[in-house]
């Protein structure tokens, strides 16, 4: 059975800044486990003008102790995002997926932002940068899907659907350890996505004092091992610890 996990969430920033917080949300004191970000590909649909960027995240930790007995050596995983920006209509649209273990628990995350209509329109000059030339609602809505399957066992229960005795109740545990490792999955996303948006504001808010210019100058002259040892330092950190 595939489970899906809702959520809704305002950002107290302009879809312009909001989408460039996304982008450059790695390394922050949320996200230690993300041990590098690499762009696979990034380019402009010619009808469309969208901007597409796919990247490639490789993340370290500990899995939840019910996933981590079926594939206990895991330490490591390789998540892929792909990612639309759409100017035109101010709408970022994000997919997460991992690519590791996917037999154990498949996780794919999609996310909308759109400018918030509850939040009252005003220039980005004032609440983002000088010179900006978006007017929208000061405020960013984020619409979060997450699913969850785990086929851990489903190959042989199709095979022994029909069959009776000890196997037959083998196949029975299967599907309750399935259910169990979804709910998990679940479990940790919610938290996953509390420490994403901690993350994302202190972006937002390293972005609006320092500017755009200076971070990514930073980032590229130190590296993430650099950026990981000053957001340790500010006592902020909370590492996000699970894979999932």
């Amino acid at each position: 059975m595939v489970k899906f996990f809702e959520s809704t969430f305002s950002y107290d920033y302009q879809w312009p800044a909001v989408t460039l917080a996304y982008f450059l949300r790695y390394p922050n004191p949320y996200s230690t486990h993300v041990v590098s970000t690499d762009t696979l590909d990034m380019h402009i649909d010619p009808i469309s003008g969208n901007l597409h960027i796919t990247r490639l995240h490789l993340k370290r930790g500990k899995l939840p102790k019910t996933v981590a007995r079926f594939i206990p050596k895991i330490k490591e995983s390789y998540i892929l995002e792909k990612s639309v920006v759409d100017t035109r209509h101010q709408t970022l649209s994000t997919e997460t997926r991992n690519l590791d273990w996917n037999g154990v628990l498949s996780v794919v995350e999609n996310q909308v932002y759109t400018p918030d209509p509850s939040a009252k329109s005003t220039s980005a000059a004032t609440h983002w940068a000088p010179g900006s030339v978006f007017t929208s609602p000061a405020a960013t809505l984020v619409k979060t899907v997450v699913k969850f399957e785990s086929k851990l066992g489903a190959a042989r229960r199709e095979r022994t659907e029909e069959r009776r005795g000890w196997l037959g109740n083998w196949t029975a545990g299967m599907g309750g350890v399935r259910g169990t490792i979804e709910l998990v999955g679940k479990s940790s996303m919610k938290d996953g996505i509390q420490r994403s948006r901690e993350g994302m504001k202190i972006v937002l808010e390293q972005l609006r004092e320092r500017g755009l210019v200076r971070i990514v100058k930073e980032q590229r002259q130190g590296g993430w091992e650099r950026w990981k040892k000053v957001w340790r330092g500010e006592g902020q950190g909370v590492d996000g610890g699970e894979m999932i």
